[in-house]
């Protein structure tokens, strides 16, 4: 029989399992050293304190029993190593698996640069446990105000580093959110201050300038203090020195300022690029090893003209589908799919029930519209993945009887 592993349950990594299910003859394993799939586009909610841990997860024990095939099994193991020529993969839980075809989709991280002095302190919410450790530093810094509000008022300044859509998205969200908390209580201590700062000479760099242009407008609505042309120089004593001269004083300092790919890419005999990203073919093998497959964030994915697309759930949604289809075309020694990615459009979380699109690149959508827009498009995500998971925990409930 042949044996299949999926390394990670993110977007990518479950597209190419409901793939792989189809057929029900091979031995099916998803490693990932998390119990649960992360919605991580939907994290902001949960600082927000609009979700639950429940709302941006998906349990991966019960996923699994629910697509209901007889030779799926999930492993909570971290990989740290991979042997491409004996086909092995090596745990630090000491378990050992075999492979036959293996995709790798263990996303990326936040890259950290060790050139920037003190910025290990720094929260990074692509983690969830640190998201949650982010949500609580907010929220006890709001407490802190209005406790000592009578007595003083000190400034609060949070620092945002990297004006991609993960930063913008955060600082928009926080200010937003400390802006209803003043106005709903009626709090005297009103001087919650937020700073996003961009190296390249806008935010949203390589978006469309209307787009641009939209969530600048939505950024200063809120108060957002927005310096661009400017880097993080080093972090100290609860100071953030800028390249621009500046010092800024800060109560937390969050840092999207990149990404690397996992770290279990190190020691593949591949090609990488320089964020350790796995360079695919069009059918998104490696490119020494056929049975070796990468998808989503962990792939360098370009299109038809060349262009390499950027990591989000679309790319991811088209290249684990494309890897999970071709898996089964190399079993079954049919033709092999080529993969055409291309993006279906960028929405913007800005804070409250407002957000910015770009639709299919024919146009722009704002406000209420494009928030509704955005929660259609997560529902509709995360609708059949609730089904499942719901069909899993039955079945897991029925085991225990």
């Amino acid at each position: 029989m042949e044996k299949v592993v999926i390394i990670g349950g993110g977007y990518a990594g479950l597209y190419a399992l409901r793939e792989l299910v189809k057929n029900k003859n091979i031995k099916i394993t998803l490693i990932d050293k998390h119990t649960f799939h992360n919605l991580q586009p939907e994290v902001y909610d949960l600082i927000a304190n609009k979700s639950t841990i429940a709302d941006v997860t998906v349990d991966l024990t019960t996923l699994c029993l629910g697509l209901n095939h007889p030779y799926l099994e999930y492993k909570n193991l971290k990989v740290r190593k991979i042997d491409q020529k004996e086909r092995r993969i090596y745990t630090e839980e000491k378990e050992i698996v075999d492979f036959d075809y293996l995709i790798l989709a263990a996303g990326t991280r936040t890259y950290f640069p060790s050139a920037i002095a003190g910025l290990n302190n720094a929260d990074d919410i692509k983690k969830l446990h640190r998201a949650m450790y982010f949500k609580q530093s907010f929220e006890n810094e709001l407490f802190k105000k209005i406790k000592d509000e009578a007595k003083q008022c000190e400034d609060t300044h949070i620092v945002v580093v990297g004006a991609g859509l993960s930063g913008v998205e955060i600082a928009a969200e926080m200010a937003y959110n400390s802006r209803k908390f003043f106005k709903r209580g009626n709090f005297s201590c009103d001087n919650m201050k937020i700073s996003i700062i961009s190296s390249p000479d806008t935010i949203l760099p390589g978006l469309s300038p209307e787009l641009i242009r939209i969530s600048n407008n939505r950024l200063k609505e809120l108060g957002i203090n927005v310096i661009t042309n400017t880097k993080l120089q080093k972090c100290e004593e609860g100071f953030a020195y800028l390249t621009n001269g500046t010092k800024i004083k800060y109560s937390f300092l969050i840092f999207t300022g990149g990404v690397e790919a996992s770290k279990i890419t190190e020691e593949l005999n591949v090609e990488k690029n320089n964020k350790g990203q796995i360079v695919v073919n069009e059918f998104m093998q490696t490119d020494k090893y056929e049975n070796i497959f990468a998808i989503g964030d962990m792939a360098e994915i370009k299109n038809s003209t060349g262009e390499i697309m950027p990591p989000n759930v679309t790319i991811a949604r088209i290249s684990g589908t494309n890897a999970g289809k071709n898996i089964l075309n190399l079993i079954k020694n049919k033709k092999l799919i080529t993969c055409k990615p291309k993006l279906e459009g960028v929405l913007i979380a800005l804070g409250g029930k407002y957000a910015a699109g770009n639709i299919y690149n024919l146009f722009h959508v704002k406000g209420r519209l494009a928030y509704e827009i955005k929660k259609y498009v997560f529902k509709s995500y995360r609708a059949p993945l609730l089904k499942l998971i719901k069909a899993g925990y039955a079945k897991l409930k029925q085991r225990k009887i």
